[in-house]
C-alpha cells in the first residue's frame, strides 16, 4: 500500500526493522537509506532509556505433557509446549517476587491469558477489550491504582506504560524478533532513582518453544542485552 501512495517525500521510523522472511531491505527501495540508527545500549548509556535485566526462566513439561508434545503434529506443537500448566506457578512466584512493582505478564492465547488472570487476581486486556475499558485500565496502571495487567498483543504497540517495571512473557508469535523487542521496549522508559527494568521469559525447555526463545532473543542480543538462564527450581535464589 505504501508503494502505491503518490508523494514526493517518505520517511519510516521504527526500532525494530527486522523481519523473520528476510525482507526488511525492501523498506529502503521504498523510502531510500537508512539515515540514522542508535544502538540500544548507546542510548541507555545516555540515560534516555532504563537498564533491563533479561532471564529466561526454563520450566520442564509434566510427564503427561510431554507425551501428547511428542506425538503431536510439528506445527501444533508450539501452543501446548507454550501454555503448559508449569508456567503457572512460576508466574505467581515473579509476580510475588516483584509485588508492588507495576508489573505486565504478556501472552498470545486467550485461555492462558483468562487462566492467568483469575489465578493472579487481575484484569486481562485482549483484542475483545472495549476500547473505553482498555484505557481505564491503562490509565489505572500509570496512576498506580493497578499495578498488575495481564495482556494479549494488543499491547505490542503504540501503548505507553512509562510506569511498567515488570514484564513477564509467557507465549508469543512464534519466534519473533520483532515483537520480543516491543515487549522488552514497554519497560525502557527511565525509571526513579535509575531502578532497572525486569524482563522475564517463561520458556519450556527441550521443546520449540525455547527454539523460538532463542530466535527471538537475537534482536535484543544485537543491541546488547544478554539473557540469564535459570530453572524454574533455582527462581528464588536468583533474585
Amino acid at each position: 500500500m505504501t508503494a502505491d501512495l503518490q508523494a514526493r517525500r517518505r520517511i519510516g521510523l521504527t526500532a525494530t526493522l527486522v523481519r523473520e522472511d528476510g525482507r526488511e531491505g525492501e523498506v529502503f527501495s521504498l523510502i531510500g537509506p537508512k539515515r540514522y540508527d542508535a544502538p540500544w545500549k548507546d542510548i541507555e548509556a545516555q540515560g534516555w532509556i532504563a537498564p533491563a535485566d533479561c532471564v529466561e526462566v526454563r520450566v520442564t513439561l509434566p510427564e503427561g505433557q510431554r507425551l501428547a508434545y511428542a506425538t503431536a503434529e510439528p506445527e501444533e506443537r508450539y501452543r501446548p509446549a507454550s501454555c503448559t500448566h508449569a508456567k503457572i506457578d512460576v508466574v505467581r512466584r515473579l509476580v510475588d517476587q516483584h509485588e508492588g512493582q507495576p508489573t505486565l505478564v504478556i501472552g498470545q492465547y486467550l485461555d492462558q491469558l483468562d487462566e492467568l488472570a483469575e489465578m493472579l487476581g487481575a484484569p486481562v486486556i485482549k483484542g475483545e477489550t472495549p476500547v473505553k475499558e482498555r484505557q481505564r485500565l491503562f490509565d489505572a496502571f500509570r496512576s498506580g491504582e493497578e499495578p498488575l495487567l495481564v495482556v494479549s498483543k494488543v499491547a505490542n504497540f503504540s501503548i505507553d506504560l512509562p510506569s511498567a517495571e515488570v514484564a513477564i512473557r509467557v507465549s508469543g508469535s512464534f519466534g519473533s524478533r520483532r515483537e520480543e523487542a516491543q515487549r522488552l521496549g514497554r519497560l525502557l522508559r527511565p525509571k526513579s532513582e535509575g531502578k532497572t527494568a525486569h524482563f522475564y521469559t517463561v520458556v519450556s525447555r527441550d521443546t520449540v518453544d525455547a527454539e523460538f526463545a532463542q530466535n527471538r532473543q537475537r534482536f535484543p542480543a544485537e543491541q546488547g542485552y544478554a539473557y540469564r538462564i535459570i530453572d524454574a527450581t533455582d527462581l528464588d535464589a536468583a533474585r
